[in-house]
C-alpha cells in the first residue's frame, strides 16, 4: 500500500498579499516627499555636510545569515552570500549564492530521506548566480527627503512618548535605468509524486512496465540559464547639520528594482531507480521559461545592512515554479577601494 504524505499547503494568496505589502513599506523608506518644515514649528537652518550620490562605495560584500524561499518545488530557509561591484557609473555586477543551513530546512530532501523508497539520493538545494547590469541611463535629479529629527534631549521613555518632529530637505538623488544579463543554476529535490499526479502521467521502465504502486517517489531537479531584463534604482548620499539642538541627519539608501525573463534551455530530472529498475522521467514536462520581479536596497556606508524580497516562477517542472523569496544581510561591508576617500557616516 502506497504511503501517502501530507504536509501543509501554503496559502499563496495570503503569501502574495504579505509580499506586495512588504515591497510598498520598504519602497517609501526614504522617497518620502513634502515641504521643508520642522513638524508644528517654522522653517529651520542648516549646513549641508555633503550631497554626492554618485560618491558611492564601489565594492559591497553581503553576508545573508538569514533567506527564506516558498518554492512550490521545495520550500527552503538557509544563508547566502553575495557581492556587488559599481565600475565607472557604467556597470555593476553581482554574484550571489545560498543554500540551506540543514536538511530540517530542506523540506523536499528531509521528507524524501525519511519517506522516500526509490533509491535516488536526494539533492541539496543550492541556488547561484552571476550577472551585470548596464546603465543606460544614468542621471542625477534634484528632489526632496523627508527626514525624523531626533534630539538627544530626548531618551528613553521620553523619546517614545514624543511625536517626532519632522524635515523635508532638498537633496539630490542619482537614477540610474539599466539592462540586467547573468546566469543562474540550481538544483534540489523534489516530490515527484505531486508533479506525476497533476500532469497525469506515470513512470514506466525500460520494458514500458509503470512504476509500482507503492513507491514513494523524490526525485532530482536542476536547470542552468541565463536571465535578462531592467532595472531601476535610485541613490541618495546626502548629509546636512541641524542648527539647536537636533543631531547630524543622512540619507544614504541604494533602492533597485528590477524584472528579469528567466530561459533555462537546460533542465534535467533525474531518472527515478525502484528496485533494480530505471525509469525515464521524460515523461514529466518541463517549462524553460520563468519571470521574477523584485527589489533590494542596501546603504552607502562601511558596515550596514541590506534587504531584499523577490517573486515569480521558476523554470523547472510544469506547475511547480511559483516561488517567493526573501532575504536579510547582515553585515554589509562596503569600500570604495581608496580609504584616503571613505564616505560620511559610518
Amino acid at each position: 500500500m502506497k504511503v501517502n504524505i501530507f504536509y501543509q499547503k501554503a496559502d499563496y494568496r495570503s503569501v502574495l498579499r504579505v509580499f506586495v505589502i512588504f515591497m510598498i513599506f520598504v519602497a517609501s523608506v526614504d522617497i518620502t516627499n513634502g515641504q521643508f518644515r520642522k513638524s508644528g514649528s517654522n522653517t529651520f537652518t542648516y549646513e549641508e555636510i555633503y550631497d554626492t550620490p554618485y560618491e558611492i562605495h564601489k565594492l559591497f560584500l553581503m553576508i545573508q545569515p538569514l533567506y527564506g524561499e516558498l518554492f512550490v518545488a521545495n520550500v527552503n530557509v538557509g544563508f547566502g552570500i553575495e557581492a556587488q561591484y559599481y565600475l565607472k557609473d557604467k556597470l555593476d555586477f553581482r554574484a550571489h549564492g545560498r543554500k540551506t543551513y540543514t536538511k530540517k530546512f530542506d523540506h523536499s530532501r528531509d521528507i524524501a530521506e525519511k519517506n522516500s523508497n526509490v533509491d535516488n539520493i536526494p539533492n541539496v538545494y543550492n541556488y547561484f548566480e552571476l550577472g551585470a547590469t548596464y546603465h543606460v541611463v544614468d542621471k542625477e535629479d534634484d528632489t526632496e527627503t523627508r527626514m525624523v529629527l531626533y534630539s538627544k534631549r530626548y531618551k528613553g521613555r521620553k523619546w517614545v512618548a514624543k511625536v517626532p518632529d519632522h524635515a523635508v530637505i532638498p537633496s539630490k538623488v542619482r537614477k540610474i535605468y539599466g539592462v540586467r544579463l547573468g546566469g543562474m543554476a540550481y538544483d534540489t529535490s523534489t516530490d515527484l509524486d505531486r508533479a506525476l499526479e497533476k500532469q497525469s502521467v506515470t513512470l514506466v521502465d525500460e520494458s514500458g512496465v509503470p512504476i509500482n504502486g507503492d513507491a514513494v517517489i523524490f526525485g532530482n531537479l536542476s536547470a542552468k540559464g541565463i536571465y535578462v531584463g531592467g532595472s531601476s534604482a535610485w541613490i541618495k548620499n546626502f548629509a546636512v547639520k541641524p542648527e539647536k539642538t537636533y543631531s547630524d541627519l543622512t540619507s544614504d539608501l541604494i533602492f533597485t528594482t528590477y524584472l528579469d525573463i528567466i530561459i533555462a534551455p537546460s533542465i534535467t530530472v533525474d531518472d527515478v531507480r525502484y528496485n533494480g529498475s530505471v525509469y525515464d522521467t521524460d515523461v514529466l514536462k518541463t517549462n524553460i521559461l520563468g519571470v521574477r520581479g523584485g527589489m533590494e536596497g542596501k546603504f552607502n556606508r562601511d558596515f550596514s545592512w541590506a534587504y531584499g524580497a523577490e517573486i515569480g516562477f521558476r523554470p523547472g517542472i510544469k506547475n511547480r515554479g511559483f516561488y517567493a523569496l526573501f532575504k536579510i544581510s547582515f553585515p554589509v561591508i562596503g569600500t570604495s577601494l581608496n580609504h584616503s576617500k571613505e564616505a560620511f557616516g559610518k
